[in-house]
């Protein structure tokens, strides 16, 4: 097969549920494409989130029937595959390719076409997202063989079995409740266990009031926290810039931080002292690493985090990221493996849960093959002798959406 796509919708029930204010979540949603050129194939994944980018899985579906893919494969077919890359690398995925489209098409394409080329050209993932990032003031460093983890202790589960059951404590982010009390206890349990080395950061998910963020974080700042996440509703500049100059809490963005546009915004108004760097959300990694530069530029600090119940090539493009730029104040792992016992890639990605840490991907590329579990989820086809896409009939699986 020359030129082919095969695009899925993984709607796979997780073994544990996991919830915070913005959302509950039951069920994976990611759409997971594979590209096919000239014998070699390559996988991408993005995971939308309606309350985070506005994308859903069926406005992401909808918009790749939409785009013409016939300049990818023209570029995958015709460009030498080490000056591609360096193209990309240099003016991005979207420009070079010439998508338009919201930053969770940008990042399913994207990660596709970067796994593919890692294959043609036998790299890994670090070393297609161009290696580690500058740290100014530091000396080159060899990449560590494991980098640790944040947990995160969220609404399914009580502040005494997290802190029974999962540590060693790096990070903790402790995801906020509709009642500050509750959340307030939970903070101390967690300083109280973890001493005063490890940060604690309450994720509000956007939950607070500018009446009620206020008294909320120096309630929080009193029991032990040192961050808030997203405290107010998306894009809450002015006040977000108010909370943090009388908080006492430094402030981490996330759902506010989608685009570079905000993070422009977010320096000019002093609204933060932290970025959420999330792969999908802001648009395949490369764009996620230009955002990296734009902090550290302005002395802002950053994590990289995940999406909830990422189910494949995302989870080692984030990795990837994190291992390009190990100054990173915290990494999320994600919880695949408590998610989900069957995953659809090959092989599995592993968290080390004894000591909380992760090790890089392998490669080539994001260094996963789909394999037989994700069949079931197969939705559309664009055969090599056919320009429109095909739907795809097999036996779906039962879905429990997500509430």
């Amino acid at each position: 097969m020359a030129e082919a796509a095969l695009l899925h919708r993984v709607r796979q029930p997780m073994h544990a549920r996991f919830d915070h204010p913005a959302a509950r979540r039951a069920a994976s949603d990611s759409l997971v494409l594979r590209l096919t050129c000239e014998g070699v194939s390559g996988i991408g994944e993005c995971a939308p989130r309606t309350y985070v980018t506005g994308e859903s899985g069926e406005s992401v579906l909808t918009a790749l029937r939409r785009t013409p893919l016939e300049r990818v494969f023209a570029l995958l077919r015709g460009e030498p595959p080490a000056e591609l890359l360096e193209r990309v690398r240099r003016e991005g995925f979207a420009t070079v390719f010439e998508i338009t489209g919201g930053n969770n098409l940008l990042c399913l394409l994207e990660t596709a076409v970067l796994d593919l080329l890692g294959r043609r050209l036998g790299l890994g993932a670090a070393e297609l997202l161009g290696g580690a990032g500058p740290v100014a003031g530091a000396a080159p460093s060899p990449s560590p063989a494991a980098l640790p983890v944040s947990q995160v202790l969220d609404l399914s589960i009580t502040a005494e079995e997290f802190l029974a059951t999962r540590g060693p404590f790096h990070f903790v982010k402790i995801k906020a409740s509709d009642d500050i009390l509750r959340d307030a206890r939970s903070v101390r349990a967690v300083r109280a266990h973890v001493g005063d080395d490890v940060p604690v950061m309450v994720d509000a998910n956007m939950s607070w009031t500018e009446a009620t963020a206020l008294p909320h974080a120096w309630r929080l700042r009193d029991a032990g926290a040192d961050y808030v996440e997203e405290p107010l509703p998306k894009g809450s500049w002015a006040a977000l810039g108010a909370l943090r100059r009388r908080a006492g809490l430094k402030i981490m963005l996330d759902e506010s931080l989608c685009t570079p546009e905000d993070a422009r915004t977010a320096v000019e108004a002093r609204a933060c002292d932290a970025f959420n760097i999330r792969v999908a959300k802001n648009g395949g990694p490369l764009r996620a690493a230009r955002l990296i530069g734009h902090a550290r530029r302005h002395g802002i600090a950053f994590q990289i985090g995940v999406q909830v119940a990422e189910v494949g090539p995302l989870i080692n493009a984030g990795r990837a990221l994190a291992f390009c730029h190990r100054d990173a104040l915290t990494v999320e792992a994600g919880q695949s493996d408590r998610f989900f016992p069957e995953m659809i890639v090959s092989p599995r990605p592993v968290v080390d849960r004894r000591a909380n840490t992760l090790a890089p991907a392998p490669g080539p590329g994001f260094g996963m093959s789909l394999n037989d579990a994700a069949e079931p989820w197969a939705v559309l086809a664009l055969p090599e002798e056919s320009g429109s896409w095909r739907p795809v009939d097999t036996p779906r699986p039962t879905v429990h959406a997500s509430l």
